[in-house]
């Protein structure tokens, strides 16, 4: 039995031909979970304590230490109570300068 030869191009998986030429396949997009929670309460509805760590899969205390981990980075975060009985809505209204930033 003989072995088939493979072009070195053929062995990296991170690469891709186009036009016949070996081309970097994209990386994915920066999904970390702080990221995902700026997403989350940049939303004009924002989220509360439960849902974030229902998304997170964290408990509330962890959920609540993020939040100050946010604000400590600069981020504005407003909350708000929609009614009596109700539960608090977290949103950010304002982000950290450049400078600030983490």
């Amino acid at each position: 039995m003989t072995k088939a030869k493979t072009s070195p191009q053929s062995q990296n998986p991170s690469e891709r031909k186009v036009d016949g030429k070996a081309q970097p396949t994209p990386k994915p997009a920066n999904t970390t979970k702080k990221a995902q929670l700026i997403s989350l309460l940049s939303k004009t509805a924002g989220s509360d304590i439960v849902g974030i760590s229902n998304r997170f899969g964290w408990l509330p205390h962890t959920t609540r230490a993020a939040l100050t981990r946010l604000r400590q980075a600069g981020y504005e975060i407003s909350c708000e109570k929609t009614g009596k009985g109700k539960v608090s809505k977290y949103r950010i209204t304002g982000a950290p300068s450049v400078q600030n930033a983490r």
